[in-house]
């Protein structure tokens, strides 16, 4: 077992490899080919769940924060 004085330190010169790079793109395409994307539906559907929950979350703040103005106001007047 290597301590860590004796690994090689990498540099500038060695992320510079060609070969590092295209390993790493044939990686990172390989990877991206695993992925399971959505169908254009199902992308639809889970956007519009999002804007939705994104806005009732917007009112109830608004909702709550509005209530509690009012009745900060009732008592500091």
């Amino acid at each position: 077992m290597q301590s860590a004085a004796e690994e090689p330190e990498l540099g500038l010169a060695d992320s510079l490899d060609p070969d590092a790079r295209t390993g790493f793109l044939a990686s990172t395409l390989a990877e991206l080919g695993k992925v399971v994307w959505p169908s254009r539906q199902q992308l639809f559907s889970e956007s519009v769940a999002v804007i939705l929950m994104v806005a009732l979350s917007a009112a109830a703040i608004a909702a709550i924060d509005r209530f509690y103005g009012w009745l900060s106001n009732l008592v500091f007047r």
